[in-house]
C-alpha cells in the first residue's frame, strides 16, 4: 500500500519527511532552493565567541534538519547551493557575510557532508524516535567538526588542541540543546504523518 511516494510498512510510512505527499522534479528544485535559503536565514542568528573566528549561529541546526527532512541527495544539494552562492557573493553566511571564508570554510564543507549523512540516516528511520534522532544529530555535528576544526587549525596556523578550544568546545552546550529540540520536532512530525496515514491512507 502506498502513501504519497512511500510504502506503508506495518502502517508506518518509510523514507524522509519531504516525500510524504509525493515527489516531482519541480518540487525537488523548490526544496533544494528552500533548504539553502533556510540555512542562510538561520545563519543570521549569530553571536560572536570572544577570541574565535567561529560564531554561534543557527546554521548547524538548520543544516541537520534540512538533511533529515529532505534526504541525502537533496539535503547535500541544498547545502552545496548555499555554499556556492555564498562564495559567489550572496550575503547569507553568518552576519550577512559572503565570499570565501578562509578560517571557517571547513565548516561549510562539513555542512554538505553532514546533510548527506543525516539524510541517509533519516531515510533508514533514524529520525522516528527521540533517542535515534539524538544519535542522528550527534553524528551530523561530529562530521561538521571533523572537517571544520582541522581546517581551522590549518588556515589559522594554530595547533589542533587550540583549534578544538576555539572551534568546538564553546559550542557543545548549544549542540546538546539543538539535539534535544530536534528529538522533539522530527519524531513529532512523524507522529503526525502516522496519524494521518492511519486515518486517511485509503485515499492514496
Amino acid at each position: 500500500m502506498t502513501y504519497g511516494v512511500y510504502e506503508l510498512t506495518a502502517g508506518r510510512p518509510t523514507g524522509v519527511l519531504a516525500d510524504v505527499w509525493g515527489r516531482s522534479l519541480v518540487r525537488d528544485v523548490v526544496l533544494v532552493a528552500g533548504a539553502a535559503g533556510a540555512v542562510g536565514l538561520a545563519a543570521q542568528i549569530s553571536f560572536p565567541v570572544p577570541g574565535s573566528p567561529v560564531p554561534i549561529t543557527g546554521q548547524t541546526f538548520a543544516v541537520l534538519l534540512v538533511g533529515a527532512s529532505l534526504g541525502a541527495t537533496r539535503g547535500a544539494a541544498g547545502m552545496l547551493l548555499y555554499v556556492m552562492a555564498g562564495v559567489l557573493g550572496v550575503p547569507w553566511f553568518a552576519d550577512g557575510a559572503s565570499g570565501w571564508p578562509s578560517a571557517t570554510a571547513g565548516y561549510l564543507v562539513g555542512f554538505v557532508l553532514a546533510a548527506a549523512l543525516t539524510g541517509q540516516l533519516a531515510a533508514l528511520g533514524g529520525d522516528r524516535r527521540p533517542v535515534h534522532t539524538i544519535g542522528l544529530m550527534a553524528a551530523g555535528n561530529a562530521l561538521i567538526y571533523l572537517v571544520g576544526v582541522p581546517w581551522l587549525a590549518f588556515s589559522t596556523g594554530v595547533g589542533l588542541t587550540t583549534a578544538v578550544s576555539l572551534g568546538l568546545t564553546p559550542y557543545l552546550l548549544g549542540d546538546v540543546l539543538k539535539m534535544l529540540l530536534a528529538a522533539g520536532l522530527l519524531p513529532g512530525a512523524w507522529a503526525l504523518v502516522r496519524r494521518h496515514a492511519g486515518t486517511g491512507h485509503d485515499r492514496y
